[in-house]
């Protein structure tokens, strides 16, 4: 399979029920889920709550609700999981985890894309 190339910064959509919104994420190796704002996803109608995960983050341990949302980055549309963080406070609504880009999609630091 071929690996489709993203940055740091990325411009992905999210799929809520009704509507669609676009954004620049934020892709973080270092995390092993992707996360979504709360508010971003509510105002999106994307839920229910599937699951709980155990997260770290430099906030510390907690536990965060999951969705299924339906995304696209670089072209390519999937359904995959997102804890529900708030990220009010935070450049980036949206965190890209490696359950993202083990998907098939390297990253160059020197792409500037979003």
């Amino acid at each position: 399979m071929a690996k489709t190339t993203v940055g740091f910064r990325e411009t992905v959509t999210i799929h809520g029920k009704n509507k669609s919104r676009e954004v620049t994420a934020r892709v973080d190796t270092g995390a092993a889920k992707s996360s979504i704002d709360s508010a971003l996803a509510k105002s999106l109608g994307l839920g229910p709550i599937v699951r709980y995960q155990k997260v770290r983050s430099a906030h510390g341990r907690s536990v965060r609700g999951m969705i299924l949302a339906r995304v696209t980055m670089a072209g390519r549309t999937f359904k995959v999981f997102f804890t529900l963080a708030d990220r009010r406070h935070m450049k980036y609504s949206v965190l890209i985890g490696r359950n993202i880009l083990k998907r098939g999609f390297v990253i160059d630091s020197a792409k500037k894309s979003g």
